[in-house]
């Protein structure tokens, strides 16, 4: 028996893995904390490389996990470093990379409501490399008759798409989680009976890899690479709240208080998130809402446990600093403690200025939802810095109202409640994601409910986001039938609705009025950064200007079945009398302003962008004539000017039938 201890004891040291793989000198964190995996490490010190100083060496009881600093210099030189790991037993080896930064100029640029975001689930959209439908190590999880099976989509498929979504008008792409999930299924969730795969990329088992399904690090960067010469940005699906039930973490914790809890004993989830803004609620209330197990499964990080938050800090910058990624959406944000957020945030902010994070809150309530947007601190003395937040509040009211056919006022009603936030401008506006269903599977949906959905997100305040599909009017259901694949994005797909061939008329009339709209904002100023102004409120009719930031436009929506006359007033949309504008959209006539009001008229279920080019050339032409009056240089010939007023009174436009008409 005691030479067996002995025997233990003196077993020579094994490192599996070294988490993050590397750094980079000069980085604004700086030491950086190591995670080794292996065995045998009890008793274990950490010795250095070139450019590399080791100091305080921790290791777990069960010996199997080693944490060190490791301070890098900031002149040492990119390259492979070696760390010896040396114990009673022997030494092993520990690989660590210092790595040369990537050049700053095109990266990390951040996003804002100039954008329009396209969320991807990558295994969903489209499959460029075939050789990963099934990959050798973790065979068996393909079967695209299957919904909660891999499909094959992959990193090289969105590359291969990229044109596709510049000319959508896309600027910016939200990924779902990359991270390395399950090599085996999922016996833990069974939601009909039968075990499941973790497609979706949420049920993480390497924060520090791709999964193989999807391709690897290299590819990621390519697509990042890719993305930003078509002027597109890329943001990431960040989990920092939990881990896939089958990470090897769950059996094997690094510390005591990694988890909330183990598989066999822990709090389960119940959503209470009000609990969290209430100032009023004990810690108690909370307990299960901050360490709860996601569905009872999905094993909850600990983030009080200083490794754990220094893990999770370090990690959200790894993949940034290696990738190039421009921001991230992080989710189930709630569930995490504020105070770890305002350390995590401040740690990317730092280290990358422009970097942009959005955070998931779901609920309906904007007193709620406001709570968790950065830039102040709340009664907890807490600035979390989260850039900002899902407007899941509006989103609501946009789905009864555009596909229901429940009153438009709702959505004018929820944006009274933008006060509440610190800045509503830069919530992301979405019609539908990857959890809900889709919008042409609520009752009463159609093409035109979803054409006027969208003409509101993208005109209206707000960063607006798609989900891919829902831009030519995908069905679906609950999870997964939410996500099925995109027609087209697979070899040997009956039709491809990547191409215009390839859509049915319907799914070409939501096409043509996503595309024409982002045309729209790159075009206007003002649709993305004009504040967003109320000019008629009804029922079912709604008309609002976006003012400032160039020309001002004026958006009329009449989200009823019977035409809709609308009479508004002009000043607060900046207008001036004699102003004429038109409909970009070709749904209804030119209008005139007059005795500072403005008067529209739209058939059912129609939406109408109108902008004011010709009033600058009144302006433009009254402010000549003033000069040319007051100056002392001889006067316009009143001949000119009213040749000029003719040209102005009797501009023409073309109706939605293809006739020329009379401005007024």
């Amino acid at each position: 028996m005691i030479l067996a201890i002995v025997f233990t004891l003196a077993a020579a040291p094994e490192v599996t893995k070294v988490e993050p793989p590397g750094w980079w000198p000069g980085h604004s964190l700086t030491p950086v904390r190591l995670l080794v995996r292996g065995h045998n490490l009890a008793g274990a010190r950490v010795v250095g490389a070139p450019g590399l100083r080791t100091s305080d060496v921790r290791v777990n009881g069960a010996g199997t996990y080693l944490f060190a600093d490791v301070t890098v210099a900031p002149t040492a030189a990119a390259g492979k470093r070696t760390l010896k790991v040396i114990t009673p037993g022997g030494t092993a080896e520990a690989p660590f990379d210092l790595r040369a930064p990537l050049p700053r100029d095109g990266r990390f640029q951040g996003f804002s409501a100039e954008d329009v975001i396209y969320e991807i689930m990558p295994d969903r959209f489209a499959d460029g490399d075939l050789g990963n439908d099934d990959p050798p190590r973790s065979k068996g999880l393909f079967d695209r008759a299957k919904k909660r099976y891999y499909h094959g989509g992959d990193l090289k498929g969105i590359i291969d798409r990229l044109p596709y979504l510049k000319d959508l008008g896309i600027t910016a792409i939200w990924l779902t989680p990359v991270y390395d999930n399950n090599d085996r299924l999922n016996e833990k969730e069974r939601p009909e009976g039968e075990a499941i795969t973790d497609y979706h990329g949420y049920g993480a088992v390497d924060f520090y890899a791709v999964d193989e399904h999807l391709g690897d690090l290299a590819t990621l960067r390519e697509l990042v690479d890719a993305a930003h010469r078509a002027g597109i940005k890329v943001i990431q699906d960040q989990v920092a709240n939990h881990t896939g039930p089958y990470h090897p973490w769950v059996g094997d914790p690094p510390t005591p208080t990694w988890f909330h809890g183990s598989a066999e004993r822990h709090l389960d989830e119940t959503w209470q998130t009000w609990t969290i803004a209430d100032p009023h609620a004990p810690p108690e209330l909370r307990a299960s809402t901050l360490d709860g197990w996601f569905v009872n499964i999905l094993p909850d990080l600990n983030q009080d446990d200083a490794e754990v938050a220094r893990y999770l800090i370090q990690n959200a910058l790894w993949w940034v600093g290696m990738s190039g990624l421009d921001g991230i959406r992080q989710d189930t944000l709630p569930y995490v403690p504020r105070r770890f957020w305002r350390e995590w945030s401040a740690a990317l902010h730092r280290e990358y200025p422009r970097l942009r994070i959005v955070g998931e809150m779901w609920d309906g309530d904007p007193a709620l939802v406001s709570f968790f947007q950065g830039g102040a601190r709340r009664f907890d003395g807490i600035d979390s810095g989260i850039d900002t937040l899902f407007d899941f509040p509006l989103f609501y009211p946009v789905r009864r109202a555009f596909a229901e056919g429940k009153p438009l006022k709702e959505v004018v009603t929820m944006l009274g409640h933008d006060h509440l936030y610190r800045d509503a401008r830069d919530l992301l506006t979405f019609a539908g994601n990857h959890d809900t269903p889709r919008f042409m599977n609520e009752p009463g949906a159609s093409v035109d409910g979803l054409r006027l959905a969208f003409t509101f997100l993208l005109t209206a305040r707000g960063l607006p986001m798609i989900y891919a599909g829902d831009e030519i009017g995908m069905p679906g259901g609950g999870d997964p039938d939410n996500r099925r694949d995109f027609p087209g994005g697979w070899p040997g797909d009956p039709r491809d609705a990547f191409t215009e061939a390839g859509r049915t008329p319907a799914e070409q009339a939501v096409f043509d009025r996503v595309r024409t709209i982002t045309r729209l904002r790159a075009e206007l100023p003002a649709l993305r950064r004009g504040s967003h102004v109320s000019l008629a409120v009804g029922d079912q009719a709604y008309a609002y200007a976006r003012v400032g930031g160039g020309d001002h436009v004026v958006v009329v929506i009449n989200n009823g079945a019977t035409p809709v006359d609308l009479e508004m007033p002009a000043g607060p949309a900046g207008l001036v009398d004699g102003s004429i504008l038109e409909d970009r959209l070709h749904a209804a006539a030119p209008t005139r302003v007059s005795a500072g009001r403005l008067r529209v008229t739209l058939p059912p279920r129609t939406a109408a962008v109108y902008t004011g080019t010709a009033s600058k050339a009144i302006l433009d032409s009254r402010r000549r004539a003033k000069n040319a009056r007051t100056s002392s240089a001889p006067s316009m010939p009143m001949t000119a000017l009213a040749a000029l007023s003719r040209s102005v009174r009797c501009s023409r436009s073309t109706s939605a039938a293809g006739k020329p008409s009379r401005t007024w």
